[in-house]
């Protein structure tokens, strides 16, 4: 596994893509803090630019480092989810203003995963989590499922077991500093 990270970093830190298991499904993954490369993401997803993708960090420490106020519930969604959850924070900091939302807002989550979690740790940096498919198409529910199209416009396949995803999408919640809560997808 330590060699399949050193190469994820090599690659994430020339600008390049790869495509790699996330805790929830086979994703795109670039430096989210990297303009160009998420703009190579959306360019290889044929993704319209209005729609943002989240992005992983390692812990509550490197969350903290890209989001000006992290509200104190999410901390307790975090700890107490009981599958994969990406929240929807105000004010990110520090992440491409292409992955940025119109009303200034960031999707992230704190990842689950031991791979992600020794991956982004050692890059010291967020990383985009996209389904590894085209936009408009079915996300890919295993490794075998992810086309050619994406598998080629990568620079770098995680070589790990195919059986490593859980192939569900993550619950997504957006937390307002206002304190709102609003549940976008269960």
């Amino acid at each position: 596994m330590q060699e399949e990270i050193n190469k994820c970093i090599e690659v994430l830190r020339q600008g390049g893509l790869i495509v790699y298991p996330t805790d929830t499904l086979w994703g795109i993954g670039c430096d989210a803090t990297n303009e160009a490369a998420v703009a190579k993401v959306f360019a290889l997803k044929k993704r319209e630019l209005s729609k943002k993708m989240s992005c992983l960090v390692a812990n509550d420490f490197m969350l903290e480092k890209h989001v000006k106020q992290v509200p104190e519930l999410a901390y307790d969604l975090i700890d107490l989810a009981t599958k994969p959850t990406t929240i929807v924070y105000d004010q990110p900091m520090g992440i491409a203003k292409n992955l940025v939302s119109a009303n200034q807002t960031i999707a992230i989550r704190v990842a689950s995963d031991k791979f992600c979690q020794y991956l982004i740790a050692k890059f010291k940096r967020p990383i985009v989590a996209t389904s590894a498919n085209l936009s408009g198409t079915p996300a890919p529910r295993n490794f075998k499922e992810i086309s050619a199209a994406i598998l080629k416009g990568v620079d770098y396949v995680v070589n790990l077991p195919e059986e490593m995803n859980l192939a569900t999408p993550s619950s997504i919640i957006q937390l307002k500093n206002d304190g709102t809560v609003k549940i976008i997808r269960e």
